[in-house]
């Protein structure tokens, strides 16, 4: 009896030491990963490819991305490409939480909210922003108020490959692929229509792969114009919603949209 009685404290004893034992893990994504299945629509239960999910990043930003390259001499193709790479199109930790599309570190010159992410070092600091559309124009600020940038824009404004690859050798990102990563979003996505829109140059597209034809056949990146309205002077969320009779919260699911601020010349889509 006193045996069984041992052997029944013994054994609780190291089941109990067992459960006390706790593992941390921590999964590092990083700045500009890839999805590699779908992805669930915030609480709707929905599911969205990752060409549904870049075409309405794409729909989402060309104007703010137009506008900065009139701004700032910045392409537009660049911008979004950089901005779908280094935010996952919107859908990483960084984009979510903090607004930040382009993956920038506070450095010493950054006086704004901050976060903290693992990156290349432990707990790295990254800038945080009430809005996207501050990080967009933080991005141009960097791009043009730092020395090592400046050889960028000697570049002509429709060549993204010598952009893509300039970028690159400015120490923008470590990344030895990152041009080519970059350059790949521009053509999958025809993203340079968006610099000739700028220019005032005819759009041609160019030969594409038959695999990639599907994706970049249609108008309007994935739906045709019946499908797609492009924000005019006076537009608000209601006035819209109204117009093709859906909820604000429709026509925000459909764009990926947080924010309640549209741009004249911002793509949605409506259908």
């Amino acid at each position: 009896m006193i045996k069984k009685i041992f052997l029944f404290l013994l054994i609780t004893t190291l089941i109990s030491c067992g459960s006390s034992k706790s593992t941390i893990q921590t999964t590092k994504k990083p700045v500009g990963w890839k999805y590699s299945k779908p992805i669930q629509n915030g609480g709707s239960g929905k599911t969205k490819s990752t060409t549904e999910i870049v075409n309405g990043y794409i729909a989402q930003y060309n104007g703010v991305a137009m506008s900065n390259m009139k701004t700032y001499g910045i392409p537009a193709s660049i911008i979004l490409a950089q901005g779908i790479l280094e935010s996952g199109a919107g859908q990483s930790d960084l984009a979510t939480n903090a607004n930040n599309h382009f993956g920038i570190k506070c450095h010493n010159d950054w006086t704004g909210n901050k976060v903290y992410k693992d990156d290349d070092s432990a707990n790295e600091c990254f800038r945080k922003y009430n809005q996207a559309s501050e990080s967009y124009k933080d991005h141009a600020m960097v791009l043009t108020g730092k020395t090592r940038y400046a050889s960028l824009f000697k570049l002509p404004k429709g060549d993204y490959k010598a952009w893509a690859k300039g970028l690159r050798e400015a120490g923008y990102a470590t990344d030895p692929k990152y041009p080519e990563k970059l350059i790949g979003y521009i053509e999958l996505y025809n993203l340079h229509e968006y610099d000739s829109k700028v220019l005032g140059k005819e759009y041609k597209k160019e030969d594409i792969k038959k695999e990639e034809s599907k994706v970049v056949a249609q108008n309007d990146f994935g739906t045709n114009s019946t499908n797609s309205y492009e924000i005019q002077k006076g537009d608000t969320f209601y006035s819209v919603s109204k117009k093709f009779n859906l909820s604000i919260e429709e026509l925000k699911q459909k764009n990926n949209l947080t924010e309640n601020t549209l741009s004249i010349g911002q793509k949605l889509i409506v259908k």
